[in-house]
């Protein structure tokens, strides 16, 4: 592993509470990760932490091998081969693209320093811009000249801290994807902060979600969203809702019986100290609920979101319950009205039941 991070703790004089609880993580080489959580969780704590811009409390951070931070210990950040990416981007107003660039690049002789901005430019699309001020450059295009930056004295790992928060809705998923094609051609190993799920998903390899200085799960965007490790993880990521249940389990398989009917899990065996029947809440996403006329279930129309080519209808059962669903947007019903429903449930998710 590239990235180790063991049991570690990161608390602030004066607060009671650790910022970062006895979190673990790995990052391979060439691996991007994602850190994702809701305001205040410890995300930057943790990332400042790997930066050594924070001391340990406890545990280890680890860079190829070599311990970092421990407790008593922490090597200064210019002695870990990082590069860093900041919301502001940081660029020095008065250097040129290029100039912002070499700043990076201590040691080399001019040659060198002349052929790695080329590098650069060409790695993030800005081999015209060279020559320019950031002022003269857009959001997008001073972002990625601040990467460029970053890359270019070819740091062993990047840290990106919501870098893409100042700008809009837009142009962050569009950066987002560029971004992860830049850092994959670049080979780099990278670890990035953001609150906002597209771009967790848009980037990362494997993302971790954080809740109050705990790391409630380490994954792929597929497990988090099928198969969440937490409720936290379970509420935080995607459109959801709980319905009552009761679980069981029949040749190995779980089964639930629901008020939408019996939902059964065939993707993965249960262990054996399921058996029995349980109580349970059963995590619904709004793609695991379809709108069908002919169905038994009916549901009322509480709200709906236009998504372009879908609505998201949050929908209200007779018995009280809700949930939601991605309807095509051709299915245009008003707000009261009541349409047939029915589940189509891959993954069965299910937590104790909460009273």
């Amino acid at each position: 592993m590239f990235l180790t991070v063991s049991h570690v703790d990161v608390r602030y004089p004066g607060n009671a509470k650790p910022a970062v609880k006895d979190v673990s993580l790995q990052l391979k080489a060439g691996q991007i990760g994602v850190l994702i959580g809701p305001s205040g969780c410890g995300k930057t704590s943790l990332l400042r932490a790997i930066a050594g811009l924070e001391p340990v409390a406890a545990g280890t951070v680890q860079l190829s091998n070599r311990v970092v931070s421990q407790s008593g210990l922490t090597a200064p950040p210019e002695k870990r081969r990082m590069g860093m990416v900041f919301q502001d981007y940081a660029l020095f107003p008065h250097l040129t693209v290029a100039g912002n660039i070499a700043f990076g690049l201590h040691g080399h002789s001019a040659s060198s320093k002349t052929q790695r901005i080329a590098e650069v430019l060409q790695l993030v699309g800005l081999e015209g811009e060279r020559d320019r001020f950031p002022h003269e450059l857009s959001g997008g295009q001073q972002q990625r000249v601040a990467l460029a930056r970053a890359l270019a004295p070819k740091p062993e790992l990047l840290l990106l801290d919501e870098p893409f928060s100042n700008l809009d809705v837009d142009l962050r998923e569009r950066l987002a994807l560029e971004i992860r094609t830049i850092l994959k051609a670049a080979n780099a190993t990278a670890l990035f902060v953001t609150h906002d799920q597209m771009e967790a998903f848009a980037i990362g390899d494997v993302i971790g979600v954080i809740q109050e200085g705990h790391l409630h799960q380490w994954d792929d965007a597929y497990h988090l969203y099928h198969r969440p490790a937490s409720r936290f993880v379970a509420e935080f990521i995607g459109h959801g809702v709980f319905i009552p249940g009761v679980r069981s389990q029949i040749n190995g398989h779980l089964h639930v019986q629901t008020i939408l009917g019996e939902l059964t899990d065939h993707h993965e065996l249960v262990n054996a100290q399921g058996e029995g029947t349980h109580d349970c809440d059963v995590l619904l996403r709004a793609d695991d609920i379809v709108h069908d006329d002919e169905a038994m279930v009916q549901a009322e129309i509480m709200r709906k979101s236009f998504r372009g080519s879908e609505f998201l209808y949050t929908l209200r059962l007779r018995s009280g319950e809700t949930v939601m669903a991605h309807v095509p947007s051709h299915h245009d019903h008003k707000i009261g009205e009541w349409i047939g429903i029915r589940a189509e449930v891959d993954h069965v998710v299910t937590f104790e039941r909460q009273i």
